[in-house]
């Protein structure tokens, strides 16, 4: 019998959590047909002789919305065996919304997000009122890869309650339209439903966005829809601020909706910081709740060096912001120029030096350098300001070298306990937004290569299973998340021992020209999307096979 595809001689960690198992696996139409002994030929054979074969991947905390209308291809994740993305995070999304109400949503995404609004505006075709019409021109996108969405909470109440979204609660009647949208949104085919609590996330008036401050019983009142109709409820929350409030409220959205809530975490400072989580995470399991987080795999915030952003912000450093980047590195090779800059920095500091981290001169980043690593230890060690430090390196490479700032996530430590819960999850990694300032799109291939291969805190089994089964369950996706026999036939090939993430580097290719960090990756000898060739030996095949997941 002749096959489409035949993957065979491969390692196959299933996504189920068991142990890799040599087998091949046949695709037809889409599927996977045999997983096991595969007799007879493929029409397309691919020898994953030494390879890992595992299920494609599952990111569930995207902002792609806008740069899916430019860039089908969903980079950079696609990239990194991401084969499902959920878009529609952190309660600003695009849908609902009415004609004259684009740019207030445009700006909401820009300032949450920092996606251009001008891009968000031009790139998408924005044909849309409701959320069904909403899929429906993503579907036309035609997007290399599987694509779900969240209708979001901050679209929902500008839609019913327009300006007064933000600062006012609502009526009873406006409070039972927005539960009653959300539900008919997931009826259409949203996967579920996000809200946002961070008091960080503002709109362009400086006023929280819509939801930051709803009552309980208005998210109950969305959570019971939104169950009712088998969605997801997503939240970033004000942990931070009101830890045992905001649990309480996870508590009441998962007894409200009967099913599946996620939230997103970070570790603190301390060692123990994620235990604290763990037990919350812990207790709500026992008492019947289907609640589970995501975090970041690694110190993430901000990347820093002279092709994006700077760690001093005094008149000369904006100066030099301003220049692009070839004049940049110009500018520094003047020595009056860099002692300006260093005399600035010395009496205006900026970020804290002993929290950004050079990323090396190798061709894999570093993102878990030691102490000596920082830039306060760099330049101690050199007897230099730590500016002058940043001067140096920067005219040594040309201006390639990086650091990354550990606002989140600081301590490693504490996410090795965060990520060890049963109930939470890697991933976190903001693809679409922060474009030119962070860059975490990479997270998957960091969870295997670094806490799987380098460092032992998963198995093999287990590493796949956290990055595709498990986020596949709670995204409410039956079918894929394992190389099971009927699933539909999202695959990767990996070569584990060569897996890493490329350094991070800008780009300009958003609408009118705005820049981005983008990250490749070495080690996918191929992904499979839908049965079809999608990526080859990291480079992308050219196929777009994605689909819009309905709920």
């Amino acid at each position: 019998m002749a096959h489409d595809l035949v993957i065979r001689n491969g390692t196959v960690a299933d996504g189920t959590g068991r142990e890799p198992t040599n087998a091949a696996i046949a695709i037809d139409a889409g599927t996977i047909s045999a997983v096991g002994e595969v007799p007879g030929r493929g029409t397309e054979e691919i020898d994953a002789n030494g390879k890992l074969v595992t299920p494609g991947f599952v990111d569930l905390h995207t902002h792609l919305d806008a740069q899916i209308g430019w860039d089908p291809l969903l980079t950079p994740i696609s990239w990194h065996g991401v084969t499902t993305a959920l878009l529609g995070k952190c309660g600003v999304t695009f849908a609902p919304c009415k004609r004259e109400d684009r740019e207030i949503l445009a700006g909401m995404m820009e300032t949450v997000e920092d996606i251009p609004r001008q891009a968000i505006l031009s790139g998408l075709p924005w044909t849309w009122e409701s959320y069904g019409d909403y899929l429906d021109a993503l579907e036309a996108l035609a997007p290399a890869i599987n694509v779900a969405g969240l209708v979001g909470h901050c679209a929902i109440r500008y839609y019913v309650m327009g300006d007064r979204s933000a600062s006012e609660q609502p009526t009873a009647g406006e409070r039972a339209k927005i539960a009653r949208i959300a539900g008919d949104a997931v009826r259409a085919g949203a996967a579920g439903f996000s809200t946002n609590r961070f008091l960080g996330h503002y709109m362009p008036d400086g006023r929280h966005v819509p939801g930051t401050h709803a009552h309980h019983e208005e998210v109950e009142a969305i959570a019971a829809e939104v169950g009712a109709a088998g969605g997801l409820m997503q939240n970033v929350l004000n942990l931070g601020g009101d830890f045992e409030g905001e649990a309480e409220l996870l508590r009441k959205e998962a007894r409200a909706s009967g099913g599946r809530v996620l939230f997103s975490i970070t570790a603190g400072a301390k060692d123990t910081s994620g235990r604290r989580v763990r037990a919350m995470l812990d207790g709500m399991h026992a008492d019947g709740l289907d609640i589970s987080s995501i975090s970041t795999p690694r110190g993430t915030g901000f990347i820093s060096g002279l092709q994006c952003g700077f760690p001093w912000r005094s008149p000369a450093w904006v100066e030099l912001g301003k220049l692009d980047f070839p004049a940049r590195l110009d500018a520094i090779r003047d020595a009056d120029t860099r002692a300006r800059l260093v005399a600035e920095a010395e009496t205006q500091p900026g970020t804290a030096p002993g929290e950004l981290f050079w990323m090396g001169d190798a061709d894999q980043p570093n993102y878990v350098g030691t102490a000596d690593q920082s830039l306060a230890q760099m330049a101690e060690a050199r007897l230099e300001h730590p500016a002058e430090t940043f001067l140096r390196m920067a005219l040594d490479s040309d201006g390639r070298t990086l650091f990354t700032l550990r606002s989140f996530n600081k301590n490693l430590t504490a996410v090795a306990h965060l990520l060890s819960s049963d109930h939470c999850f890697p991933g976190l990694g903001d693809a679409g937004a922060h474009v030119s300032q962070v860059m975490d799109a990479g997270w998957a291939t960091f969870v295997l290569s670094h806490w799987c291969r380098d460092t032992g805190l998963y198995s093999i089994g287990e590493a796949v299973r956290r990055v595709s089964a498990a986020p596949a369950r709670i995204l409410g996706l039956k079918d894929r998340g394992t190389l099971t026999v009927g699933k539909r036939a999202d695959v990767n090939v990996i070569d584990l021992d060569t897996l890493h993430e490329k350094h991070p580097e800008i780009v300009h290719d958003f609408p009118h020209g705005a820049p981005r960090f983008i990250q490749r990756a070495q080690g996918y000898a191929a992904t499979v999307c839908n049965g079809t060739v999608i990526l080859r030996d990291d480079e992308h095949t050219g196929e777009r096979a994605g689909s819009v997941l309905r709920g």
